[in-house]
């Protein structure tokens, strides 16, 4: 890691894990969703700024120049490229549903962490190997 704000975003990555854990733990599943995604979010954001030198815009954004990104990256797990997205909807289900449709369960938030947790390890190794 070359540039400050990977470092930032990587630490921001890992303080949202944090936050997620603790949520999780205070049965805030929706918080804890939430924390999930914002964790491989800034961990996109880490490998995006390390390659472009510059951050993606919008969440929409991240998850597409993560996933181009991905596919030269033989060392990023494909799967991560489905998780931003599908935490994505845990995210946007915490932010704005309503009523049966708005819940998030326990369950759900706490495999959203150990995949966020996943997301972060990989993208890590993956740019403290480019010194």
């Amino acid at each position: 890691m070359t540039q400050p704000e990977t470092v930032a975003y990587l630490a921001k990555a890992q303080q949202a894990l944090k936050e997620a854990r603790i949520v999780a733990a205070n049965h805030l599943a929706e918080a804890a969703g939430r924390a999930a995604y914002l964790a491989a979010y800034h961990a996109a954001q880490a490998l995006i700024f390390e390659r472009s030198g510059k951050a993606a815009k919008s969440h929409n954004g991240v998850r597409s120049e993560f996933a181009r990104l991905a596919r030269d990256e033989p060392r990023i797990d494909r799967q991560f490229v489905t998780f931003l997205a599908r935490a994505y909807n845990l995210k946007a289900t915490a932010d704005y549903a309503i009523g049966a449709d708005g819940r998030i369960s326990l369950s759900e938030a706490a495999q959203a962490i150990e995949s966020a947790a996943e997301f972060v390890d990989g993208v890590s190794r993956v740019l403290s190997s480019e010194n």
